[in-house]
């Protein structure tokens, strides 16, 4: 599917059609297809995780290990020769899937910046996961494994405008150009019918914590994933970089949940030169730890209980070296005295989340209605780029009766940087000859706001195809760097 489209917008622009020709064309033919009941993007391989966090207790559980059930996404194979039955009776789930983002710059980049030019991406991956209940295989109760894998391929547009703070397509990067890139592979531990979680071996943190199933209702960097400030600190891991860790999670009561983990802190996560295929797992990168603590909310209201939410509240400690944005040993700006940076052995990060269905379309499935978002990210102002982050949005599923599982959303991210990566922009740029900036920047680094809004075409079973179209003000944070705007498109295909 994401080829068809790739070849067709390269076809038209052969034609010399407009870019916003193109855009409609793809958008009539994934309307005419044939419709039939579906999920809108739900991040399905990886979402187990987060599933297993923002689902309460049932009424009445028991006090023996159990193994939640895995998740069993609509699919383009629903049962193919009767394997996935087959698997599943015996413990095994297995699913597979296709994401891929086009971006296309329909504005004309800052000029006087010869490296930047107007252009187009695509980007995408494959995932495959593995789960085992080990319960029904060897009677090991309440014991269960989870292993994924990806394969990334493309690049994304919004560097060629002069953007490094989020990508136009989320999905790019850390993959290492490899055919298999191991992202977790973990045992988890259930006991008390669910009400104490433990899970330990190769995790991804912010899969866990700072969380959601909704973000990628959305495609840019800013918000898809995770907020773009929630791993602003190198030592972070999200999908699909994973590091060794340890997991704990207890539910005191029916909609409340608290959770803690320490994850051993790596240098070059995301880099290739030692995580390129993800097989990396022995310890001579580790060089300290990561300690977040959650505490969530999980209501479900209104007169039927369809109007579920999540409420969160977390921070961590993160005890490694990270360089100060700023300051130098001495005290004094780096930028003046050419020293290198102070190290921080202690740095520090927060966030406050929120998502509420506050209506439920009756003619539309059980995950119709129009849900809101909105939270904050706050930073140790000395060590990170991004001081703080906000966000808002909304996704409205099922809102035109005659497209009950298509989808609506929008969203708006704001990005503060640290006082002290602007200072030391601006003492950069009074140097004769001028410094390199870091951060790839071209100009001091301030503040941001991307907006992003899409429409999500439920076009068969297991296929799903969202229009979209992105903008973003003062690109990489710069006032020197005018607006930018793309239009593209994401698609979803559930293979198995």
């Amino acid at each position: 599917m994401h080829v068809f489209f790739t070849m067709l917008m390269a076809f038209c622009r052969k034609k010399l059609v407009s870019r916003a020709y193109a855009s409609v064309i793809a958008i009539t033919v994934m309307m005419l297809c044939r419709q039939a009941m579906a999920q809108t993007f739900q991040d399905n391989s990886s979402s187990d995780a987060r599933l297993r966090v923002a689902t309460p207790l049932m009424a009445h559980p028991a006090n023996v290990p159990v193994v939640p059930a895995f998740s069993r996404p609509e699919a383009m194979f629903t049962d193919p020769f009767g394997m996935t039955s087959w698997l599943r009776t015996r413990g095994i789930a297995l699913t597979m899937d296709n994401t891929n983002e086009y971006t296309d710059a329909i504005s004309r980049p800052t000029s006087g910046h010869p490296n930047y030019k107007q252009g187009s991406s695509n980007a995408g991956q494959v995932n495959t996961a593995l789960h085992i209940n080990w319960e029904k295989i060897i009677g090991l109760k309440g014991f269960a494994t989870h292993t994924l894998f990806t394969s990334r391929y493309g690049t994304t547009a919004n560097r060629m405008m002069g953007d490094w703070l989020a990508h136009s397509s989320e999905i790019y990067g850390g993959g290492g150009n490899v055919v298999v890139h191991l992202v977790t592979a973990y045992g988890e531990e259930t006991l008390l019918g669910g009400r104490i979680s433990i899970a330990g071996g190769r995790l991804t943190e912010m899969s866990e914590f700072s969380a959601s199933a909704l973000f990628c209702n959305f495609q840019n960097n800013s918000f898809c994933g995770r907020p773009k400030a929630a791993i602003d600190n190198q030592y972070i891991t999200s999908y699909p970089a994973g590091e060794w860790g340890f997991r704990i999670r207890g539910r005191p009561l029916r909609y409340i949940y608290i959770q803690a983990g320490v994850y051993f802190a790596e240098r070059g996560i995301y880099a290739n030169n030692q995580h390129r295929t993800g097989f990396h797992f022995n310890s001579s990168n580790i060089v300290g730890q990561l300690v977040p603590v959650e505490l969530g909310w999980e209501p479900v209201l209104g007169r039927q209980h369809k109007l579920p939410g999540h409420y969160k509240i977390g921070g961590q400690l993160i005890s490694a070296p990270n360089p100060d944005n700023y300051y130098d040993e001495d005290g004094n700006p780096y930028a003046l005295s050419g020293k290198t940076a102070r190290n921080r052995q202690q740095t520090w990060s927060t966030w406050f989340e929120v998502d509420q269905k506050i209506l439920h379309h009756s003619y539309s499935n059980a995950e119709g209605g129009l849900t809101l978002m909105g939270g904050v990210i706050y930073n140790d102002p000395h060590t990170s780029l991004r001081n703080y982050e906000t966000y808002a949005a909304f996704v409205d599923r099922g809102f035109i009766r005659s497209r009950p599982y298509d989808s609506f959303g929008a969203a708006m991210t704001y990005v503060k940087i640290a006082p002290g990566v602007s200072s030391t922009d601006i003492l950069d740029l009074s140097m004769i000859p001028q410094k390199t900036l870091p951060n790839h920047a071209t100009g001091v680094q301030e503040h941001a706001t991307i907006f992003e809004t899409n429409y999500q075409v439920h076009v068969m079973r297991g296929v799903v195809f969202a229009p979209d179209f992105q903008i973003y003000f003062h690109p990489n944070a710069q006032r020197n760097l005018k607006n930018v705007e793309f239009i593209g498109f994401k698609s979803q295909i559930q293979i198995l």
